[in-house]
């Protein structure tokens, strides 16, 4: 089903969000829209939406099993407000998830429980939101993959990620309670083309709507508690987001494509496609669920 705008879904397609957990797939451009699609509906998401202009196609096939919005990803605080027209829409309580084109969710055990079967176990441990890592994602052989993105010669970085307080504007000689601002990956090899608030890799994917609740800009949301990465008692859960975008980026943009010949280094591994590795690798978390 198309949409001309997110006003005219929540008018004719608003009772469909009664089927959460949501995912909202952001397309900014054509690359991997397809295989983005179809990961998320084998994990499980009973209804997708995808925001997409025009120009973007996907496979009949699968165009029968998602819900299209026109919309232009790329216009000013784009992804907020769609998150926060969405937000409004569901009842409050549903799991919604966002990503963008070419990212794939990983969650510990995906490859036999489904998303919903995670987030039933998180919502018991009285959470609201998920902390997922975006692990960056690239082609081993650039000549190969002039887009830095492939599905079969798929690498990650297996170190040089760390984290630091998250300071508060409120009480500059103190940090947030419970949490971190994350980086690694090619964010961090590659700085000097990426500006400084734009290098961050932590971001609060997976949610429960509420009112009144903005996503900013950074990938924080407004109400607090919602960016921690566990509760006060013990660890939780988290999910890595395993994501094409920055090395699409850097391939992509005047500024860096032609200063970069290889994402490669002696801590990159081929990328496995299974939970199992990104836990091995201390990307996520299982938590007490086992």
């Amino acid at each position: 089903m198309r949409y001309e705008n997110i006003t005219e879904f929540r008018a004719q397609g608003s009772s469909l969000l009664a089927k959460g957990p949501v995912a909202l797939i952001f397309a900014e451009d054509p690359v991997e829209v397809d295989s983005t699609i179809l990961h998320h509906l084998k994990t499980g998401f009973p209804l997708v939406l995808l925001f997409a202009d025009d120009e973007i196609s996907v496979g009949p096939e699968l165009e029968e099993r998602i819900h299209r919005i026109r919309y232009n990803v790329h216009g000013d605080e784009a992804i907020p407000n769609a998150v926060r027209e969405i937000n409004a829409a569901v009842a409050e309580g549903t799991w919604l998830y966002y990503c963008f084109n070419a990212e794939y969710l990983f969650f510990p055990f995906c490859e036999t429980r489904t998303v919903r079967d995670m987030l039933t176990f998180h919502t018991e441990e009285r959470r609201d939101a998920m902390l997922t890592y975006v692990i960056d994602l690239y082609a081993g052989d650039l000549e190969q993959f002039p887009n830095a993105v492939s599905l079969q010669d798929t690498h990650l970085d297996r170190s040089g990620y760390y984290a630091l307080g998250r300071s508060d504007p409120a009480r500059p000689s103190e940090t947030k309670d419970r949490q971190l601002d994350f980086f690694g990956g090619l964010r961090w090899r590659f700085e000097e083309h990426v500006a400084w608030g734009k290098r961050k890799i932590d971001r609060i994917s997976l949610f429960r709507a509420k009112a009144d609740l903005r996503l900013r800009p950074d990938f924080t949301f407004s109400d607090e508690e919602y960016n921690t990465y566990s509760c006060p008692w013990h660890h939780n859960l988290t999910a890595c987001i395993c994501s094409f975008r920055t090395a699409k980026a850097l391939k992509t943009n005047p500024g860096s494509r032609y200063d970069i010949h290889n994402f490669r280094w002696r801590n990159s591994t081929g990328f496995q496609w299974n939970s199992q590795q990104l836990m091995d690798l201390g990307l996520m978390e299982p938590g007490q669920w086992f």
